[in-house]
């Protein structure tokens, strides 16, 4: 079973594209680093995968959760610190 599924993800800003078409797949106990250089589009991944932002395009789903369209169930399972004041 695979825990994240992304196809196609994409993101832009102000016109500008920032992650253009990503599609990978991690599956349920698999170690994956997710590696780049600065500018790289790591962060804006993370954020669209944790529901912080929502991607242009495409679809992600973690633990069979739509990132856009269950983004309250998604927060639920997964183990996220926001950089937002949260209460802890």
């Amino acid at each position: 079973m695979n825990t994240i599924e992304v196809e196609g993800l994409s993101r832009t800003f102000n016109g500008k594209p920032v992650v253009k078409e990503l599609t990978f797949t991690v599956q349920e106990g698999e170690i994956f680093g997710f590696l780049g250089p600065n500018g790289a589009g790591k962060t804006t991944t993370i954020r669209m995968l944790t529901g912080q932002i929502h991607p242009t395009s495409g679809r992600a789903s973690i633990s069979g959760f739509d990132i856009v369209r269950q983004r309250q169930q998604l927060k639920r399972c997964i183990g996220v610190v926001f950089e937002e004041q949260n209460l802890y």
